[in-house]
């Protein structure tokens, strides 16, 4: 235990003695030097090596709009990183953007659709036509059930106050604008709103 626990010590000396740029620079190699260079640094590749190919995409956390660089090999994404030509963050990202690897490659995200019956125990997939469908009859069968075109004063409102609409903070302007074009004056909802932060 002891020759072990001394060999160990001496290869880790031998190893700093070896690595570091202070013995080195002492030794008389590299005097100018002041950069630590050890094997493993002599070793190791760039992770982005690997990749294959290059997008470019935009932050999904908020509305500024943050450019970010993609990069994969094969199928499988491997980095997110800022894009440095974006005038908006230059190549930086916030923590949240910064995280954007971690959102997709978590293995408890879902991507597909979960459905749960009323009063079922348990959750089902189904197909993102049929949800997509499901939520339109549902929108149309409530905006019909709960319209009210004129208050018992006769002053027309046509309007529903039983569907509201949250935006997310992705959105543009423009978006917004379609958005409050379609449910308040098409569907008649009152309560139209955007989560923005910013």
């Amino acid at each position: 235990m002891k020759a072990t626990t001394g060999a160990s010590i001496r290869s880790r000396i031998a190893g700093a003695l070896r690595d570091w740029s202070v013995p080195r620079q002492l030794h008389g190699q590299d005097p100018m030097s002041t950069a630590a260079e050890s094997e493993g640094s002599r070793t190791t590749r760039p992770r982005l090596e690997e990749a294959d190919r290059v997008g470019t995409s935009i932050c999904p956390y908020c509305a500024v709009g943050c450019a970010q660089l993609v990069y994969a090999k094969g199928d499988d994404v491997i980095h997110v990183e800022g894009d440095p030509r974006s005038p908006i963050n230059q190549g930086t990202l916030c923590p949240k953007g910064a995280a954007t690897l971690g959102w997709m490659l978590n293995p408890n995200r879902l991507t597909t659709v979960k459905y749960r019956a009323p009063y079922s125990d348990h959750w089902e997939e189904r197909p993102l036509d049929w949800a997509m469908e499901r939520i339109a009859q549902l929108v149309k069968q409530t905006r019909d059930e709960t319209f009210v075109q004129r208050l018992p004063d006769g002053t027309p409102v046509n309007h529903t106050l039983a569907i509201a609409e949250l935006g997310g903070a992705t959105l543009d302007n423009e978006e917004n604008y379609l958005i409050k074009k379609l449910c308040a004056g098409g569907l008649g909802m009152v309560f139209v709103e955007n989560q923005a932060r910013i």
